[in-house]
């Protein structure tokens, strides 16, 4: 025998359905992408790696800044954070502004003053996302030139790497660190006016010591060559909604999920970090703000966070 809800039961069904709606958008809208920080550890055991370089890197990702989502207060609570987690190196994987979602745009001048406070050993070096690009209205209307965002970086002492890579020393032992170019830094392109220069990178690396790669988006991992140990990416923000271990709004690459975490492909490792900011939509529900904590080589006690 079918037996109805009474009508007392519908609507406190509908009022519970109601409040679990309105909790939701509450959680989405404010305290997931303005109020969480999560630091997310990723120690990896990787190929072509020096078995005896230990490494502590922060990694910072697709800051946005802006009023009302992405405040200097909020900056400097993430430098703090990733100064408390004593790394080695600090870097910075790209799009600083906050395009479309901006209700008040920021002074990237003293976005670059803030990022001068990154504390690390080895320093803090920087690669330019889309964002970058998309948000300076002198290089979107050329076609052409240098985003203000990367001159003031490099002001502070921040190298913003652009097909490049840098020999680095840890204890002794060396590494390359490499940084590709924005691989779409106009408007309404992709791929063909890519910035990325994979083979002008690749020469730049001069002895078989390992090395990382820094590249905005993670499309073009599919490419690479497994001459780097590591790929780091942002740009994907996770998808900004993440359930069940999936991205849903964002596209497979060739059938690859590149959205979110670390990704193994024929022996090659990406980490694909979920970064801070937002774009297109204000929303962030199941991939909360994270720093990218990386400590690769042989384990050891590390400083608390």
């Amino acid at each position: 025998m079918l037996i109805l809800p009474s009508r007392r039961q519908f609507l406190g069904g509908l009022g519970a359905s109601a409040g679990l709606t309105a909790a939701t958008g509450v959680y989405a809208l404010d305290i997931e992408p303005m109020r969480r920080l999560v630091v997310t550890r990723y120690a990896p055991a990787l190929p072509r790696w020096d078995p005896a370089l230990r490494l502590r890197v922060a990694v910072l990702a697709d800051f946005h800044i802006c009023e009302p989502y992405m405040p200097f207060d909020r900056v400097a609570e993430i430098v703090d954070a990733a100064n408390a987690l004593k790394p080695d190196l600090v870097l910075l994987l790209g799009d600083y502004p906050a395009g479309m979602i901006a209700w008040r745009k920021l002074p990237l001048s003293q976005f670059a003053r803030m990022m001068e406070g990154l504390k690390a050993p080895l320093g803090t070096h920087a690669i330019l996302g889309n964002h970058d690009w998309w948000d300076d209205e002198a290089v979107q209307s050329a076609r052409s030139g240098t985003p203000a965002v990367k001159r003031l970086l490099e002001a502070r002492g921040i190298p913003v790497m652009e097909n490049e890579a840098v020999r680095l020393i840890k204890d002794g032992r060396p590494f390359w660190l490499a940084g590709l170019a924005d691989q779409q830094p106009f408007m309404g392109s992709w791929r063909s006016e890519s910035h990325a220069d994979v083979p002008r990178t690749l020469a730049a690396i001069t002895d078989a010591a390992p090395a990382i790669l820094m590249a905005h988006e993670p499309d073009i991992f599919l490419d690479l060559s497994d001459r780097f140990s590591l790929t780091l990416a942002g740009h994907t923000h996770g998808g900004q909604v993440r359930m069940f271990g999936r991205s849903p709004v964002l596209r497979k690459v060739h059938g690859h999920d590149y959205s979110y975490g670390h990704i193994v492909q024929d022996g090659r490792h990406m980490i694909v970090s979920g970064g801070f900011g937002m774009s297109r939509i204000p929303v962030r529900f199941g991939v909360p703000p994270e720093i990218v904590l990386l400590e690769l080589g042989p384990s050891a006690p590390t400083p608390a966070a």
